[in-house]
């Protein structure tokens, strides 16, 4: 639980939106084709390719909001692949620099929102324990504002569901320390509010394995073991095409088989 735990809030952003349905659109001006020729690539798990041309796009148009988006979402992904927190930290910060000039561009929009919430969890991450408590309590406000723009909006639920779900099972040493700084921890957070938002983000994307796998875990923590083996069993049904995905299909299989034996 421990490790999960601290992996808690990236994945958020790491299978947060499939390529094919994150951020399309958004205002984007000029280098049309650049921004065809990038989301193509995307929508091929090409990843490091489409940022390229995001960047790209950036370097002669600074406040395409769509490429700022995009561009924190795959800096986010990319970064959390190394094991070396070094290289992990110059992708998370440039996820956070991206995310911030698209919030400062619309800061009621459900993506600059969303995209704030994943580049300050991934980077809280990598950060000490004074400010990953603060990254984490911070990106509550951008969730929030992300589902007020867009109750449908199935990262932003994934997320909000990883944050109770992080929050509900602080340690004693976190407990006190979100106290001392914030004033206390959240009283809405719980293990059931953290599998209805995840339950939510599978009614708007009822593809995504790693919702499936994050609900698991949580209704593994609530000793919930037959909607957690409901969950996996729904989760092993879903077409693969990544090898996170088929990473994530390995662990839902390994943790059905551990729980059909309780």
């Amino acid at each position: 639980m421990k490790q999960y735990l601290k992996a808690v809030i990236l994945a958020c952003t790491l299978c947060a939106a499939s390529p094919a349905n994150a951020w399309a659109g958004g205002g984007a001006s000029g280098n049309t084709e650049l921004m065809k020729r990038a989301e193509q690539l995307l929508n091929s798990y090409k990843e490091s390719e489409a940022l390229r041309l995001y960047e790209q796009v950036l370097a002669e148009s600074p406040e395409n909001y769509a490429a700022l988006c995009k561009a924190s979402f795959l800096h986010t992904r990319i970064g959390d692949r190394f094991l070396d927190e070094t290289r992990k930290l110059e992708h998370f910060s440039k996820a956070k620099e991206y995310a911030l000039k698209a919030y400062e561009l619309q800061p009621e929009d459900a993506e600059a929102n969303y995209a704030m919430a994943v580049a300050l969890g991934a980077k809280a991450m990598v950060s000490g324990p004074k400010e990953r408590l603060a990254g984490i309590h911070q990106m509550k406000s951008f969730v929030d504002a992300a589902l007020a723009d867009n109750n449908q909006h199935a990262g932003a639920w994934h997320i909000l569901g990883r944050w109770n779900y992080k929050m509900a099972n602080l340690n004693f040493a976190e407990k006190a320390a979100t106290k001392m700084l914030f004033g206390g921890v959240c009283g809405e957070a719980t293990n059931e509010s953290a599998a209805e938002a995840i339950e939510k983000a599978i009614t708007y994307d009822p593809n995504n394995i790693q919702y499936y796998y994050d609900l698991a875990c949580v209704y593994k923590e609530m000793k919930n073991t037959t909607a957690c083996i409901s969950t996996l069993q729904k989760a092993l049904t879903l077409p693969l095409e990544t090898k996170e995905e088929l990473e994530l299909s390995r662990r839902c299989s390994i943790m059905l088989q551990q729980q059909q034996k309780i």
